[in-house]
């Protein structure tokens, strides 16, 4: 059994419009899993659609507190970390940039580490008008695939980056 995010109250998926999961075990350390994770800006290396990200304040890492920009699917957001045990759970909470109806996600990564390297996962709930039309409505399954593509992608990237290591 493999731990879950962390969930603020507003945000659990039992109150959510929209809830998705995705887990990979890795064939990596989580430290390495960790070391891609909190590099926001470079996502975009091992998961192309993730290509303009921008860390707010001037950090090299995501850390707690972290201010980011991003635009997912065409549509401009802002994060802010709101967990941060490294090497082990990340989390942010998003708003809609110019969306007046209170639009919300909350994503959340869990690194387990395991026998072979260790088991990611992620989690995400979205709530508000916003979402229910452009990810429920529009795109069923989209946050699903979008994140099954990212977990996949993230642990192809820290295998290879393992592997160069060793």
């Amino acid at each position: 059994m493999h731990d879950h995010v962390i969930w603020p109250e507003q945000f659990h998926p039992k109150i959510s419009a929209i809830y998705g999961l995705n887990d990979i075990d890795v064939a990596a350390p989580a430290q390495t899993v960790w070391k891609l994770l909190v590099d926001a800006e470079n996502w975009h290396r091992h998961f192309t659609p993730e290509n303009q990200v921008r860390v707010l304040g001037g950090e090299r890492e995501l850390a707690l507190g972290t201010q980011l920009t991003r635009v997912t699917a065409g549509y401009p957001m802002s994060l802010e970390v709101t967990e941060c045990l490294p090497g082990r759970r990340l989390a942010w909470a998003t708003t809609v940039d110019g969306d007046d109806t209170g639009s919300t996600a909350y994503h959340g990564w869990v690194i387990t580490p395991t026998a072979q390297g260790c088991h990611v996962l992620t989690e995400e709930t979205q709530q508000g008008p916003f979402f229910l039309e452009m990810v429920g409505r529009a795109n069923p399954g989209l946050l699903y695939r979008y994140h099954q593509e990212w977990v996949e992608s993230l642990a192809r990237a820290a295998e290879e980056l393992h592997r160069s290591q060793a």
